[in-house]
């Protein structure tokens, strides 16, 4: 498979996103390349990582001699406490603002190793390697960091950029098929909000994506949806306004899974699919979105087999627990809950624009259970 580049430009920085299969032994040359400097490297890694990809990694960089975290990957281990751990770790080790970090896993290593390289003497060098779908087609771009807080999801934390990411999809090969729906929920999000053609590619070729996992597609769908995120984290930066387009069903999965307390029986993709999903309803409800795109997006998810039924992981005593926890959200600037909604497929109303009180929210999810 050949190899890809593409250069993701922010107002703080440009950095490449490369993109191939089996190139995880090339970290070290890459490194080299980008980051002469460096004398030291921490490797913050998901313990669940088939052995032998991290072996490849160490031995990419041994010259450096790393020091490696496995971390058991659950929304847990988002916490200050943890990242206070290894920060002190590193700063005993006299990490120096020229060394680096890597984050070698999946979103939740991604948010915390970025966290951890943000605040570390106000910022090492971040390398990201995202080794999950969700990741690769979208968690790694864009700097967002985060931990988790007692009163919701993300609630703590900064926006730094990585200075390279590498996305190798042979790291998909052991995913189970509910990581890879994890990663598509991502990528149709991509297609919904702003590339109708995207949405009617992945219309023919998703199960080529999500049943067989052919390279090729994969591969296309991973660089299209980063190449979305990129033109949005171009224009907005710090999500002071069109970014927020990316929290398209974000602000119900948000609301789900810390209503959950994280549990593994909601994985963060599949609370997100079912956020999309109804958020296309209340469009649809709302009289933003024709009929024909609401029943195509439907058939979308039945075709793939999408989670798309908050009845089936929730009942209706849960909605106070998961409207307390919308109301927290980041992205609200009143009493009221902020929407990302949709008015057709490849465009989503402006942000700021939609707002909905708690009262009336959950008459419209208590509708879901009919």
């Amino acid at each position: 498979m050949k190899n890809t580049k593409i250069i993701i430009k922010t107002k703080s920085k440009s950095y490449p996103v490369y993109f191939g299969n089996q190139t995880i032994a090339s970290v070290g040359a890459l490194i080299k390349k980008n980051l002469p400097n460096v004398k030291k490297i921490c490797i913050i890694s998901d313990k669940n990582l088939p052995f032998d990809l991290l072996k490849k990694l160490n031995k990419s960089i041994k010259k450096y001699n790393p020091k490696i975290y496995r971390l058991a990957a659950s929304e847990k281990i988002k916490s200050l406490k943890i990242a206070e751990k290894i920060i002190n770790d590193l700063l005993k080790n006299n990490f120096n603002r020229s060394d680096c970090v890597i984050a070698f896993g999946g979103g939740i290593i991604g948010d915390l190793g970025a966290f951890i390289a943000s605040l570390t003497k106000r910022g090492v060098n971040l390398i990201n390697i995202p080794t999950t779908l969700l990741a690769q087609a979208d968690a790694s771009i864009g700097g967002k960091t985060g931990v988790n807080s007692n009163q919701g999801k993300n609630l703590i934390g900064t926006f730094y950029q990585p200075n390279f990411v590498l996305i190798d999809t042979s790291a998909l090969n052991s995913l189970p098929r509910r990581e890879i729906i994890c990663g598509y929920g991502e990528i149709l999000k991509h297609s919904l909000i702003l590339d109708k053609k995207f949405f009617l590619w992945l219309n023919k070729n998703a199960k080529q994506i999500v049943n067989s996992r052919n390279k090729k597609f994969l591969k296309a769908a991973i660089i299209q949806s980063c190449k979305i995120k990129s033109k949005i984290v171009n224009k907005d930066e710090k999500e002071k306004n069109l970014r927020m387009i990316l929290n398209f069903g974000h602000t119900f999965a948000h609301g789900f899974e810390s209503a959950k307390n994280y549990s593994k029986n909601l994985t963060h993709g599949e609370a997100v699919l079912m956020g999309m999903i109804i958020a296309c309803k209340l469009s649809y409800k709302k009289k933003l979105l024709a009929l024909r795109d609401l029943k195509m997006i439907e058939k979308h998810y039945l075709d793939l087999k999408l989670p798309m039924y908050m009845k089936k992981k929730f009942n209706k005593k849960d909605l106070n627990k998961i409207i307390y926890y919308m109301k927290k959200d980041k992205k609200n600037i009143n009493k009221k809950i902020s929407l990302i909604l949709l008015k057709k497929i490849g465009k989503t109303t402006n942000p700021k624009d939609f707002t909905i009180s708690g009262v009336e929210l959950k008459k419209f999810l208590i509708n879901q259970y009919n």
